[in-house]
């Protein structure tokens, strides 16, 4: 146990950064972490919290500055918590994200990893106003409505109106719906007791500029008035849908969204095909460095005409479609049906005729198709952050595709599952991408080749 108190007052020398984006360094052997700080610098912080094996601190001066340090453009950098690195010139945040990476090998050892070749990341030559996606919670404070994120490990909205990193068209359409959810006087959710609007989730297709809208309430509201005003108000927005959600989760939706104003769907585009995209369906946040990773996902699996393809997590089916043309056939599966609806139809409008999805587990359906003789050359795999589930591993160990690349989002369970891969692939490189400039995380493509002399396991 850790002999520092909370309040003391220390001195740290920080030795590098962790997943969070905190400062790391020891005091008399204890581990101390301070958000703010950058590797290199000396500072002087405050104990806040005092853990079995660690300390937590907050930066009160820094007496010796890294030359890397840059001050936020952001005004309410601090106080969000959205981006936990702004401070921090942009090629080293390119470049801590390898540690990242780094850090979660070494934690996790898949076999071999200390030789894997982790390449540079890619960035962005303007890392600003990237997200073409926002899910901001409602809150009515004396009277006026606000719509903003969480501040860091608390219940307190901050209110965001001109959000750096968010598209600038979806910024000025959330603040003209909480100018009309005032106006309207719609009813806003509460924790305690009020029943209303929750949280508003806003999306703009980077190819059309079209934008689609989901109000995710508690109870039902009368939202007619309001949809006049805003689709006057923004000739962009082709969707509205409501969402109710009644549960006291976290969990932002509920299982029913139906479309209130508008069309199904809208109209996006990677590399050189387009799909359509229904409200609750997955895409990457970051459009313009989807095409980069989409593009390194096509580089590494390396698929030839005979091939056939399985795209796990598939969503509307964006990644499957960049190899479409490319392989003798195409079958994904995902857990929302829309989504799967989303890329029949996408599928049927580029004129792929070798394509099949289901709505489903991965675990379930992959088993299931091999059962009935579909044996995949090649698997691609877009998992949640929570990484891919034990029985998918297992099944991927069991029927072993040759070629397999892994498009994680979180450095932590990529790290672990290649344990697993491992036992029967080899890592042929790591590809790090950019697709949050600014916060603490990071994609990566990973390039998986079958070990020459890896035993089917018997089933």
């Amino acid at each position: 146990m850790s002999s520092l108190q909370i309040k003391q007052r220390i001195p740290l020398k920080i030795k590098r950064m962790g997943i969070n984006g905190e400062g790391i360094g020891f005091y008399q052997k204890t581990l101390v972490f301070v958000p703010g700080a950058l590797k290199g610098e000396e500072v002087f912080c405050q104990v806040t919290s005092v853990k079995r094996n660690f300390v937590e601190a907050k930066l009160l001066d820094i007496n010796k500055k890294s030359k890397f340090r840059v001050v936020p453009e952001c005004p309410i950098y601090e106080a969000c918590g959205g981006c936990q690195i702004m401070h921090l010139r942009y090629d080293k945040q390119l470049d801590f994200k390898v540690d990242l990476l780094k850090q979660a090998l070494k934690k996790f050892k898949p076999r071999g990893f200390e030789h894997y070749e982790i390449r540079p990341t890619l960035g962005m030559d303007k890392p600003k106003h990237y997200r073409a996606k926002l899910q901001f919670q409602t809150r009515s404070f004396g009277g006026s409505v606000k719509a903003g994120l969480y501040a860091e490990g608390s219940h307190r909205l901050v209110s965001l109106e001109d959000c750096l990193v968010q598209d600038q068209l979806t910024q000025a359409i959330i603040n003209k719906i909480t100018h009309l959810l005032d106006k309207h006087k719609v009813p806003i959710y509460n924790e305690r007791k009020i029943q209303g609007i929750r949280t508003v989730m806003v999306r703009k297709a980077k190819a059309t500029d079209q934008v689609q809208i989901i109000f995710i309430s508690s109870k039902w509201v009368n939202l007619t008035a309001l949809i006049k005003d805003l689709t006057t108000a923004f000739l962009q927005i082709k969707t509205v849908a409501f969402n109710l959600n009644p549960s006291k989760t976290s969990e932002i939706y509920g299982a029913k969204t139906e479309i209130l104003w508008g069309q199904d769907a809208i109209d996006e585009a990677v590399l050189d095909y387009g799909f359509q995209l229904s409200p609750r369906a997955f895409y990457q946040l970051n459009p313009e460095q989807t095409e980069v990773l989409y593009g390194e996902a096509v580089k590494a699996l390396d698929v030839s005409s005979e091939d056939h393809l399985i795209d796990a997590y598939c969503g509307v089916g964006t990644i499957g479609f960049a190899f479409a043309d490319k392989v003798k056939s195409v079958r994904g599966m995902d857990i929302i049906p829309e989504a799967i609806e989303d890329a029949k139809v996408n599928a049927r409008r580029m004129g792929f005729d070798n394509t099949h999805y289901e709505a489903g587990k991965a675990e379930e359906i992959i088993p299931k198709w091999y059962k009935e003789g579909y044996l995949a050359d090649a698997l691609v795999v877009d998992p949640p952050r929570t990484g891919l589930d034990d029985a998918l591993l297992k099944t991927i160990i069991k029927y072993q595709p040759k070629k397999m690349v892994y498009v994680s989002c979180n450095v932590s369970t990529l790290a672990r599952d290649l344990t697993q891969l491992t036992k029967v692939y080899d890592v042929d490189y790591i590809q790090s991408v950019d697709m949050f400039p600014h916060t603490a995380r990071t994609e990566a493509i990973v390039k998986l080749i079958i070990r020459a002399n890896s035993e089917k396991t018997k089933g």
